[in-house]
């Protein structure tokens, strides 16, 4: 099978009919073989109905429906294990995403040889609350993540190497960093490809500023796990060994100034007695068990075997 189609989707039923039609019109003028994977993200609208309906119709189209939302990234995730084409395309139900970019997309996988291909919407059609943002957020992405090419990192419409999608794992909400998630896998060939944004036809955003706040704090932590997930003892025995030694020499400075005060005959003023001290060793234990605290946490998270354990209610 020449390509895979992933397209999660959460209430866009006003949407799909169409989206389907211009899928399947693109595929058929270009003669792939295909499938068209939909993922049912917990909708309390109708879209299930119309998944089942184009499935009855057209023997390319499958479903997955989750009994709940969870968001983006399962769904990518439960789609990625279900796809069989050689090529994977995902793209967003809203058609903000064109299908007739699918052939460029393919032909940047199979005769360029890239490992990936991210979207970049060059020319978007969104609100200055949601662009500005978002390109600082790209900018720090590049920075952190070392994929200095991309422009777009959460571009929805993006093309993939079967072994990608088979060899990282998407969970929480890090598909805004899949091309992070590859590089860290292997596969540094990734590539960038203009495509053409359209306002939406239906429905409204489903995403809200927040998402840029969650963006920042998952790429912290990905870049954290990235470098020292396997080796945490470089990062946190450095630290321990620093703020040892700061208070190994505090402490000294302290007897010092004691012995010198006694050899006087006057006992001065407590260490203790300065507000000062408490403030500053409580903020040490605090932030240093906070740090701590997150990081292990996360630790956790990423070996709980039901970390990835999404409530599947129906498959087609």
């Amino acid at each position: 099978m020449d390509i895979s189609v992933v397209v999660p989707l959460f209430n866009e039923a006003e949407s799909l009919p169409e989206l389907h039609a211009w899928i399947t019109r693109v595929m058929e003028n270009n003669h792939f073989t295909y499938e068209i994977l939909f993922i049912n993200d917990g909708s309390t609208d109708n879209s299930w109905q119309i998944i089942e309906e184009l499935a009855k119709k057209d023997e390319h189209v499958h479903g997955i429906k989750f009994r709940r939302n969870y968001g983006k990234s399962p769904a990518l995730y439960c789609g990625f294990e279900a796809v069989q084409g050689d090529v994977v395309i995902t793209m967003d139900a809203d058609l903000q995403d064109s299908p007739d970019e699918i052939p460029g997309l393919y032909k940047m996988i199979t005769e360029e040889g890239y490992d990936l291909v991210s979207g970049y919407k060059q020319k978007r059609y969104d609100p200055l609350t949601k662009t500005i943002p978002t390109k600082l957020f790209n900018a720090t992405a590049r920075k952190v993540s070392g994929v200095h090419n991309l422009h777009d990192f959460n571009c929805g419409l993006k093309a993939y190497k079967r072994d990608v999608v088979k060899n990282i794992e998407v969970y929480g909400e890090m598909h805004r960093y899949i091309p992070y998630l590859a590089k860290n896998a292997g596969f540094n060939k990734i590539g960038e490809k203009i495509v053409h944004h359209q306002a939406r036809k239906y429905g409204v955003s489903k995403f809200g500023i927040n998402r840029f706040f969650n963006g920042y704090l998952d790429l912290i932590t990905l870049w954290f796990l990235t470098n020292f997930g396997k080796k945490p003892m470089h990062v946190f025995g450095l630290l321990g060994s620093f703020v040892f030694f700061i208070g190994f020499i505090a402490l000294c400075a302290l007897g010092i100034n004691k012995m010198i005060d006694l050899s006087d005959g006057i006992y001065g003023n407590l260490v203790t007695d300065s507000p000062y001290f408490y403030i500053a060793l409580t903020a040490m234990m605090l932030g240093s068990q906070f740090f701590l605290a997150g990081f292990i946490g996360d630790l956790l998270s990423r070996q709980n075997p039901n970390r990835n354990d999404y409530q599947i209610e129906k498959r087609l």
